[in-house]
Formats: C-alpha cells, sequence, structure tokens
C-alpha cells in the first residue's frame, strides 16, 4: 500500500479514536497525514471512501491476526484456542473490529454500506475497499475456512474434512460470542477447549 494512503488510513483511524466521525473532517485527516487534500481526494474520491478503504483495512488486519493465530501453537485444538482468543482481543482493542464482528455500528462510528458501491477510482485499492464489505456471517465464513485450511490434514476422509469444517465454524462463532458477552472462568481459550473435547478431528 502507497505510505501516503497508508499515513492517510492512520490519520484517519486516531481521528476517529478521538472524536465521532461525523465531526472528522477532511482537511484535517489530510494535514495530519502531511499530504494535500488533493491528495486524499485522489485516494479515496469522499468520505464515505475513505471510511470503506478503513474498514477494509481494518478487516484485513484482523483475518492477518486469525492466521497468525492458526500457526502459533503446535495442537490443533491450542490453535483454534489461540484463534479465537486473537478475535476477542481485536475486538477489544478496536471499536470497527467489533462492529464488523457483531454487526453493531455505534453512532459515533462510520456505518458504510456492505454491499459494492459504484467506483471510478484508478487506485486498485480502492476499487477494492469500494466492493462488497465482509458481514458478521462472512466473518465467520472466512475465519472458518482459513482455520480448515490451517488444520487439514492431508487424505482425510470426507467425514473428517467435514468434521474439522464444522469444529471451526463452531470456534469462530464462539469467538463472536465471546465479543459480546465475555467468557468467564477458564476464558475464551478454555471455553474453546471444552466445546471440542468431543471433536475427533482436532485433537
Amino acid at each position: 500500500m502507497p505510505a501516503a494512503r497508508e499515513s492517510l488510513l492512520d490519520a484517519a483511524h486516531t481521528a476517529l479514536g478521538r472524536r465521532p466521525w461525523s465531526t472528522v473532517r477532511m482537511v484535517d485527516v489530510a494535514a495530519a497525514a502531511g499530504v494535500s487534500r488533493q491528495t486524499l481526494y485522489n485516494e479515496f474520491g469522499s468520505k464515505d471512501g475513505l471510511a470503506r478503504a478503513l474498514v477494509r483495512r481494518e478487516a484485513d488486519a484482523y483475518l492477518a491476526g486469525v492466521e497468525r493465530a492458526l500457526v502459533s501453537r503446535s495442537e490443533p485444538r491450542e490453535r483454534l484456542a489461540a484463534a479465537a482468543e486473537w478475535t476477542v482481543s481485536a475486538a477489544r482493542g478496536n471499536a470497527l473490529v467489533r462492529a464488523m464482528l457483531t454487526g453493531c455500528w455505534a453512532e459515533r462510528l462510520p456505518s458504510p454500506t456492505l454491499s459494492a458501491v459504484p467506483s471510478s477510482s484508478a487506485v486498485p485499492a480502492q476499487r477494492r475497499a469500494d466492493g462488497p464489505l465482509p458481514s458478521p456471517g462472512d466473518f465467520v465464513g472466512l475465519v472458518r475456512d482459513r482455520a480448515v485450511a490451517s488444520l487439514a490434514v492431508p487424505g482425510a476422509s470426507k467425514s473428517e474434512a467435514s468434521e474439522l469444517a464444522r469444529a471451526c465454524e463452531l470456534v469462530a462463532r464462539l469467538g463472536v460470542s465471546c465479543v459480546l458477552a465475555p467468557a468467564g472462568e477458564g476464558g475464551t481459550a478454555g471455553m474453546v477447549r471444552d466445546a471440542l473435547t468431543t471433536v475427533r478431528s482436532v485433537s
């Protein structure tokens, strides 16, 4: 991602942490990033384009964190527990991630439509941001698919593969549920371990 675009997204994210999105001004974002307002408009097209790009970046960062969590342990069950813990941690530390995972967009946040919007941008990253944004259900599927890809065993039977997919979706959904209602004793990882005790494909 070009440095100016990344700096502008950083500035927008910082501004959002200080005040509601509705009061964030494009001129202030440009000034904070050290670029002209025209550069900002060239990159994003509009304030809505900036919001979509910011949401897309945070979604990508969350999913990259899921992938890191899935390779951070040696045992499959612990890898899934780490992914669920990351989900809770990411949502706790980032209001946009929490909104994307739960569908609960606070008034102070931007709330771009999840469907694609017309885009005439010459910037490939902005054309991607102007495409469909993931819904909470999409995130469950994206996390499940990454977990399956990480844990799949070559030569597994169709029933074993299906059981693994169900276990990975269960963990993705548990992670989101712990965002909405924090886990009690044992935490998120403990809840995941308990839920997976009877799943043969995740041992």
